[in-house]
Formats: structure tokens, sequence, C-alpha cells
């Protein structure tokens, strides 16, 4: 696991301190992760509060492989990783963690993402007059083994539609964060056209609709 931008909990949690005084419930005193896939729905370690919000200059593409949670060797699923782009933003959500607990929450993501994730510390904004705090966010560049890269759409809905893996269906990753951004009241059209050309091809070939 390549760490980009490395600090420790004292010095992250110190940052925020120095940097964030608006919010009445700021960022502050806290280490934060940010979610913009599978955490979201399933962060899978204790945090103490939570926020929504975004970080600017990338945007979420399903470029990466995943041959250890949605796909196997051979035939890997497909999952989210952020790629730049100057305008863009990505919304999502930051998990705060208290400093006693941050060293094994890392240590588990870094298990969980270890399929080809960079971890980074990055600014993330969540309310007008706020500002930014610094959150942890796992990145798969495009260096990595495991990173399958662009493709047309109809191209890597077929892969979604016919991969699994020890985490389940790559279908049920797509639909639950479909399902986990209009929540949030968040509009992403990449996820949203894949989702429809998942949802048709489970229609079309004679499957019904692709469930959970």
């Amino acid at each position: 696991m390549e760490v980009v931008e490395e600090f420790s909990a004292v010095e992250v949690i110190s940052r925020q301190t120095q940097t964030n005084t608006g919010d009445p419930a700021p960022m502050r005193n806290t280490a934060w992760i940010f979610g913009y896939g599978s955490l979201i729905w399933n962060p899978g370690f204790a945090f103490t509060r939570r926020k929504t919000g975004y970080i600017r200059g990338w945007t979420r593409r399903f470029y990466q492989g995943s041959t250890d949670h949605r796909g196997v060797p051979g035939a890997p699923g497909r999952v989210v990783t952020l790629v730049a782009e100057a305008e863009a933003v990505c919304w999502g959500v930051a998990y705060g963690v208290t400093e006693r607990s941050l060293d094994s929450v890392l240590a588990y993501l870094d298990h969980r993402e270890q399929g080809g994730f960079q971890r980074r510390w990055m600014p993330f904004y969540y309310g007008a007059s706020d500002p930014p705090g610094k959150v942890c966010v796992y990145i798969a560049a495009g260096d990595n083994p495991e990173y399958l890269g662009p493709a047309p759409v109809s191209v890597i809905a077929r892969q979604i539609r016919q991969a699994t893996g020890p985490s389940g269906s790559n279908v049920e990753y797509l639909i639950r964060l479909a399902d986990s951004l209009r929540t949030l009241g968040v509009t992403d059209a990449h996820v949203f056209e894949l989702e429809r050309r998942v949802r048709c091809l489970g229609t079309s070939d004679g499957t019904g609709e692709p469930g959970l």
C-alpha cells in the first residue's frame, strides 16, 4: 500500500483544528475518511460523525478492476476510482474517527483497498461558508496492475453484468452505489447511465431485472 502525502493522526487532527472555525460542529479534533464508492453504504468501521460533501478536481469512474471483491482473476469486475478532471467535483461521505482509532481504521482500509488503491489526503468541502477539512481518500491510479481504464459504456456495462467475486456480484455494487447516491441527492451521469445499461442487459438477455 503506497501512501501519498502521509500524516500521523496527531498531525491530521492538528491541521483540522487550525483550519476549521465556521461550522458549529466542524471537522476539527477528528480525522476523516472520504467514501465515494462502497464506503458510502458499507464503511466497515466505527465512526463518530458523518458528513456529506465533495472533493474538487476529481470525477468518479468505473475504471478500476477488481479481482478480490467484485470479480476474480481472469474475470475482473469493475469498481470506482477517481480520475483527475479540472472542473469536476465528486460527492460522497466523510466519516469522522477518533485519534485513538485512526491507525486501526487505516490498517483495515489498507487491507480492504489493497487491490491497487493508494491513500491520499486532500481537501473536503461540506458547507458553503465553511473552510475545507482534510480527508483521507483511497484512489487507484492508472499505473496499478488492476487498472482497466476507460472503455465504451456498453463494454463496461457488460463486464459489470457478468462479473462476481468474494464480496458479491458486480451488479450489486453498481446498484447499491446508484441507490446510495440518490439517497444523498447526488446525480452522477456516469454511474446512472451504467445502471440503466446494466438493467437493460438484464432484461434483454432473458434474466429479468438484475437484482441484489
